[in-house]
């Protein structure tokens, strides 16, 4: 069996340092908001280019207090896409405020900036782009958009840590960035885990405050917050995988090169496409097929565990029905989530394995074929 991801082998590299960092944590008696989630901050913000970073809890609350410090609430909108975890939209709902679906690009699975002005009424304050599967949204023209609304701009970076635009890391364009440390991501932790990026001394200290129950000083609460701190523990493991995230990343990015080789000339299936000037970080490899619950299917019988993300796009999910959205209003986004296959993708994928995916995607077309 190939599987989506393997994280065994990633720990193997990392074992005897992981183990140790997490036992002096437990011999330090400081376990939360220590020396480990200080050195992160720090090394963090350093490396996406922004003045600061504030470790939380996850990557839903990210989302969740970038809105908050906005002070985006009941009566406001906020456009993002509908092709994405729904925690992106969970955390607009999560203040109170309306959720305004875009559509994407059938290319890159990203935000189609020709369509956001279309959306963008008086009642818009923020754009929420999204860098799904590792490749960056065009932020080039959303930051113009942005500028000449005047809306506050926060980069969903979930999947993306690493990736770039024309040289800049992801998470320094908008006003926050929102990354994810969930286990699955390029650079995860054991468990839940997030951080907040940003320029702005105001932002820092109110997001600061806003995960620590609103409180600057203890036990004197200025607002409502919540309890979102990233624990020493998971800060301690990320110290230690922080060191290999260019590399595990650039390992993803050469397999992505040789799945691409492998698939040029296989028709029906359409490669995933980088825009001129970015680097993709390729969370997922993601494909573009005809019959793809059919072959997502075949491929799981042939021993290749392929996903697919996401299968339901966020407007037409339940969760959102009392909002009027309906089939047809994003007609590029719901006719991708009909068709994209993602492959398994980890660093440590041999060209082996890669080759017997493609040999059973192959097989499986062919078989699909046939059977009409």
């Amino acid at each position: 069996m190939i599987p989506i991801l393997d994280l065994t082998k990633q720990y193997t590299q990392i074992q005897e340092e992981a183990e140790k960092a997490v036992i002096d944590v437990m011999r330090s008696g400081c376990y939360i908001l220590g020396n480990n989630v200080k050195k992160l901050e720090s090394d963090f913000a350093k490396y996406c280019g922004t003045s600061y970073a504030i470790g939380v809890a996850n990557g839903t609350d990210a989302l969740h207090l970038a809105l908050r410090a906005l002070e985006i609430g009941a009566g406001d909108e906020v456009i993002t896409v509908a092709f994405t975890f729904v925690a992106t939209a969970e955390a607009i709902g999560l203040v109170g405020a309306t959720p305004v679906f875009v559509d994407i690009n059938d290319d890159t699975f990203n935000l189609d900036y020709t369509e956001l002005e279309k959306k963008i009424t008086s009642k818009t304050k923020a754009i929420i782009p999204v860098h799904l599967y590792g490749q960056p949204a065009d932020m080039g023209p959303i930051m113009e958009i942005a500028k000449k609304y005047n809306l506050y701009v926060i980069e969903d970076c979930a999947q993306a840590v690493g990736a770039e635009y024309n040289g800049q890391k992801v998470g320094s364009f908008g006003d926050i960035g929102c990354f994810s440390f969930f286990p699955t991501k390029n650079l995860g932790c054991f468990g839940d885990g997030g951080i907040i990026t940003t320029n702005s001394d105001y932002l820092n200290k109110k997001i600061i405050g806003l995960r620590n129950h609103g409180s600057q000083v203890r036990y004197y609460h200025e607002e409502i917050g919540l309890n979102s701190r990233l624990d020493e523990i998971q800060a301690a493991i990320l110290n230690v995988k922080f060191k290999h995230i260019d590399k595990w990343n650039e390992e993803r990015q050469e397999n992505a090169y040789l799945y691409n080789e492998l698939l040029k000339d296989v028709e029906d299936v359409v490669t995933p496409d980088e825009l001129d000037g970015v680097k993709a970080v390729y969370h997922q490899y993601t494909i573009q097929v005809p019959n793809r619950d059919e072959m997502h299917k075949k491929l799981a019988e042939k021993g290749v565990m392929a996903m697919i993300y996401y299968p339901v796009p966020l407007h037409l999910q339940e969760v959102h029905k009392n909002y009027g959205f309906k089939k047809g209003d994003l007609p590029v986004t719901e006719a991708l989530t009909e068709r994209v296959l993602s492959l398994p993708m980890f660093p440590e994928m041999t060209e082996e394995q890669q080759i017997k995916v493609v040999e059973a995607i192959k097989e499986c077309l062919a078989e699909l074929k046939t059977s009409v």
